[in-house]
């Protein structure tokens, strides 16, 4: 099974035959992981964590412009946002906390995925009646859909981050990040993936923060932890590695992906804070468009 991160939050699993692809962006002028839309179309089975432009402006692309079997899995926020894009929702599946697919199998049922189309593979072109992989087999991922939170936004970030030099550097991306930011709003929905696949367990994060009522699993192979959003951040990855106690952490979402209004995050109090209280847990900077073998 390989884990590729692609910059921003995005990331692609594989296993076997499957090709997932998690929070797809491609990053603006200056970005430091400038990925390709190419990049992004081999995978048609995505899930978006919540409605933020930087993990659903993307997605919203490649169910509108690529391969017509490609599904889209997302929150009712989500499809809500989508509406005003896509002429078709029928590859946009509604997704709740509480629900696991089987990508393998069945998608399940969803108001955004006409009951036609409920016992279809999640974009994986198989049917029911061919040789299903046993769970822990590769070609078999096990989605379970989980509440999160969105790490808490401080105001005196916009000074530290917004400049007077960098918005005038980066002033040509400013009019889409005006729109994107009034369009792309999170509402409060955003979910958490804990995913299972060839005997491993992975928890994806949408953002620095747990829901208090939420179950999440502990000790899992791989927490990926995006690492942005405010002045705080080693207190704000305390408090959710204290409570996961995961067998490792591959970082996302770290670096600057849509200036002005983002920057590369220093990594060395996150490093400090490992070294000092959670030396057991192996905490990796994964390199872009390089997979990591799980």
């Amino acid at each position: 099974m390989k884990l590729t991160w692609m910059g921003t939050a995005a990331f692609a699993l594989e296993s076997g035959n499957m090709k997932l692809l998690f929070d797809p962006f491609l990053e603006l002028a200056g970005g430091t992981t400038p990925a390709r839309e190419e990049d992004f179309r081999e995978y048609d089975t995505i899930f978006v964590t919540h409605c933020h432009f930087d993990h659903l402006y993307e997605a919203e692309e490649l169910v509108g412009q690529g391969k017509k079997n490609t599904t889209l899995f997302c929150t009712k926020q989500c499809c809500d946002t989508l509406e005003g894009f896509l002429e078709d929702l029928s590859n946009v599946v509604q997704i709740r906390p509480g629900e696991t697919y089987d990508l393998y199998n069945s998608v399940g049922t969803s108001p955004c995925l006409p009951a036609a189309d409920a016992n279809r593979s999640a974009g994986a072109g198989h049917c029911s009646d061919c040789a299903v992989p046993f769970p822990g087999e590769p070609g078999r991922i096990e989605i379970t859909v989980l509440k999160g939170r969105h790490i808490e936004f401080q105001r005196r970030h916009i000074p530290d981050t917004m400049s007077p030099a960098r918005m005038i550097r980066y002033a040509g991306n400013l009019p889409f990040l005006f729109w994107a930011n009034r369009t792309f709003r999170e509402a409060g929905e955003i979910v958490a993936f804990d995913v299972k696949a060839e005997g491993k367990e992975l928890l994806i994060l949408g953002s620095l923060a747990l829901d208090p009522d939420e179950s999440y699993p502990e000790g899992a192979d791989v927490l990926v932890l995006p690492y942005q959003g405010n002045n705080d951040l080693p207190a704000r990855a305390e408090e959710v590695l204290s409570r996961l106690r995961p067998r490792s952490v591959v970082l996302s979402h770290f670096d600057n992906a849509f200036p002005p209004m983002s920057r590369d995050t220093d990594l060395r109090p996150l490093k400090k804070l490992m070294t000092e209280k959670y030396p057991e847990i192996r905490t990796v900077k994964p390199t872009a468009f390089r997979a990591m073998e799980l």
